[in-house]
């Protein structure tokens, strides 16, 4: 799932990270628009092969949250549809077909934090807090590449200090083994020192000669910013957590925590 306000470059993200064109008829609503728009929920299915799997994934667009004057009850269809996954799936559990029972239920929610301002809005507190029990909540800093590399420190201290502060519960990497290899120590490491991960998407390719190379950029008048450089975006970090790294880990917490939880209440 993808939850952020319209402008912060959620639908490029999204094709930059899986390689798709899922949005190209995405258009930015007026003003006017925004004003009485609500938040409604879009489906999509994206086919992509990972080191030689294939894996189907459903993404789950949220437009209109974050748009609206009044933004008070926005984050209410997005938990209604939450729990009605949870409850088709409770459904099917009783039924008497249970081995091919099709797991609909959300297993990560990447929630988009504007690079203006100062740290979380009120909005995102309380979405945020509103989600934290029902799907596991990967915050993501947008179109990280308008901030410097030292204002993007700092942003990153804030929202660290500021999720403490209000006790949001964000998805939480696992501890290392004392045997695994430091190869993987490190990448893991990365991975947990990125959150919340700075990313620039695009799907601009251009020709790198030196290198001899296809790279995907986001070109300026005074140089490009290369998307899957970790010294330009986590990117590269995000999609290795989601679709390598870490899939498995968010669908066994989604099943014996956030589902559990759920279940334990309907009784």
């Amino acid at each position: 799932m993808v939850v952020g306000e319209s402008g912060l470059g959620k639908s490029t993200l999204i094709n930059s990270l899986f390689l798709t064109d899922l949005y190209s008829g995405r258009t930015q609503p007026s003003a006017d628009e925004k004003i009485m728009r609500t938040v409604s929920i879009g489906k999509k299915t994206v086919d992509i092969q990972e080191k030689g799997v294939r894996l189907k994934l459903t993404l789950v667009d949220t437009p209109g949250f974050g748009d609206a004057l009044d933004n008070t009850e926005s984050f209410y269809p997005i938990l209604d549809y939450i729990d009605q996954q949870f409850e088709q799936y409770r459904m099917d559990e009783m039924g008497m077909h249970r081995t091919q029972i099709r797991d609909q239920r959300v297993h990560c929610c990447l929630y988009f934090i504007s690079p203006y301002g100062h740290g979380l809005k009120p909005l995102d507190v309380e979405c945020m807090r509103q989600l934290q029990d029902k799907v596991n909540i990967i915050p993501v800093i947008a179109k990280a590449d308008c901030l410097t590399p030292a204002e993007l420190r700092h942003k990153k201290d804030l929202i660290r200090c500021e999720i403490d502060h209000y006790q949001i519960k964000t998805f939480q990497f696992a501890d290392c083994d004392s045997d695994d290899d430091s190869e993987w120590v490190k990448q893991d490491s990365d991975m947990k020192s990125s959150i919340p991960f700075a990313v620039v998407g695009s799907t601009t390719v251009v020709r790198d000669s030196m290198r001899n190379i296809n790279v995907r950029v986001r070109p300026y008048p005074w140089g490009m910013v290369e998307v899957e450089n970790p010294a330009h975006s986590d990117l590269v970090h995000l999609r290795s957590m989601l679709v390598r790294t870490h899939m498995q880990d968010l669908k066994e917490k989604t099943n014996d925590q956030l589902y559990e939880q759920y279940r334990i209440s309907c009784m």
